[in-house]
C-alpha cells in the first residue's frame, strides 16, 4: 500500500525539510509526497480502493499503535493507497471533511503545516515499524 502525503505549502529548504526527510527515508513502504500551492493546484487523482486521512485538530486522536493498526487493517483488506491530506493555514474545507474516511488529529493545538508534515512522517515512521515487530517501548 502507498502512504501518500499531499501537502498544501511548500516546504523549501528548511530544519523542517530535514526532518521530515529524515523520517521518510528510514520508511520501508511506498511513499509519495505530493506537495500544493496554499491556494488551487491539481490535487492527484483519488486511486480507487484507496483510503483518504484528513488532518484536522477536530480529528480523532489515535495512539501510534493504534495508526499502525488502522494501516494494516487498510493493506491487508487490500487498499491501494492511504492519503494523508494537510491543509494550508486555512485547513480544509468541509467537502474534504466530509469525505475523510479518517480525521486524524495531533491534538487540539493549532500546528503550522510544516511541523504537522514532520509529525506525520514521523508517525508513519513509528508505525511502519511497529507493524515490522520493532520494539516499541510504550506498547502495553
Amino acid at each position: 500500500m502507498l502512504l501518500h502525503i499531499v501537502a498544501r505549502g511548500k516546504i523549501g529548504r528548511s530544519p523542517e525539510a530535514e526532518l521530515v526527510d529524515r523520517y521518510l527515508k528510514r520508511i520501508k513502504w511506498p511513499i509519495s509526497v505530493t506537495e500544493l500551492p496554499d491556494r488551487g493546484g491539481k490535487v492527484p487523482e483519488f486511486p480507487a480502493n484507496s483510503i483518504m486521512i484528513v488532518l484536522d485538530e477536530r480529528g480523532e486522536a489515535l495512539s501510534s499503535t493504534v495508526l499502525a493498526r488502522k494501516l494494516e487493517t487498510w493493506r491487508d483488506g487490500g487498499k491501494r493507497e492511504a492519503r494523508f491530506l494537510i491543509g494550508a493555514a486555512d485547513g480544509h474545507d468541509e467537502e474534504q471533511r466530509r469525505s475523510a474516511d479518517l480525521m486524524l488529529s495531533f491534538g487540539p493545538a493549532t500546528w503550522p503545516h510544516l511541523l504537522v508534515r514532520a509529525m506525520l512522517a514521523e508517525q508513519l515512521f513509528r508505525a511502519t515499524s511497529i507493524l515490522a515487530n520493532h520494539p516499541y517501548h510504550r506498547e502495553d
